[in-house]
Order: structure tokens, then C-alpha cells, then sequence
């Protein structure tokens, strides 16, 4: 929310509407993968991610009409926070295969 209000403060509300999307949607992504904090990988692919989101946040520009914000952002939040999970996924199936294949040949 303190994002939000300084992109409002500094005149560009719609970017920080996107920036306060995108973190939103990676801290319940994060919260909802948080047993794998401990992992390296796991804050790497977070970092990644965030990182792949920067450009977007300078891209994208909202409407500024009189339809509501919550209904044209939602569904790319959704879709957003289902890339991130999905890939959180892959990665966790990838990395636990590996360092279990390393368990075993050890």
C-alpha cells in the first residue's frame, strides 16, 4: 500500500496500481509456496519473476475512465498470480528431483 501512495504522491497512479498489483499477487504466491523459504532456488525464481515484472509495471497503462479499476485488473492479476504459482511448481518438482538424485548418489 506505501507503493501505491507514492506512485499517487508522484502523479503516476495507474503505475502504481500496477506495481501494487504485481506485489500483491507475489506475496500470496510466496505466502502460499512459504514452505520452501529455505531453498535457495526458491528466492532466485522469486527474484527472476519480480524481475520479468519490472517492465511490464513501465509498460502498462490503465484506463482512466468510469469502469471501475477492479474490473478490467483482476483477471490480470489472476492470470499473473497462476504464472507465478504454476512456475513455483515446475521449480519445485525440478529441484526436488535433483537434490534427491543427489541423496541417492551420495
Amino acid at each position: 500500500m506505501p507503493m501505491l501512495l507514492l506512485f499517487i504522491y508522484l502523479g503516476k497512479a495507474d503505475m502504481g496500481l500496477a506495481v501494487f498489483i504485481v506485489l500483491g499477487v507475489m506475496v500470496v504466491a510466496i505466502k502460499i509456496r512459504w514452505n520452501l523459504r529455505r531453498h535457495f532456488w526458491f528466492w532466485a525464481i522469486i527474484a527472476v519473476i519480480l524481475a520479468l515484472h519490472v517492465p511490464l509495471v513501465f509498460v502498462v497503462r490503465w484506463p482512466q475512465g468510469h469502469v471501475p479499476t477492479l474490473f478490467y485488473t483482476f483477471p490480470f492479476a489472476l492470470i499473473d498470480f497462476l504464472i507465478i504459482s504454476e512456475g513455483l511448481r515446475i521449480a519445485e518438482k525440478l529441484f526436488a528431483k535433483s537434490s534427491s538424485s543427489h541423496g541417492e548418489n551420495g
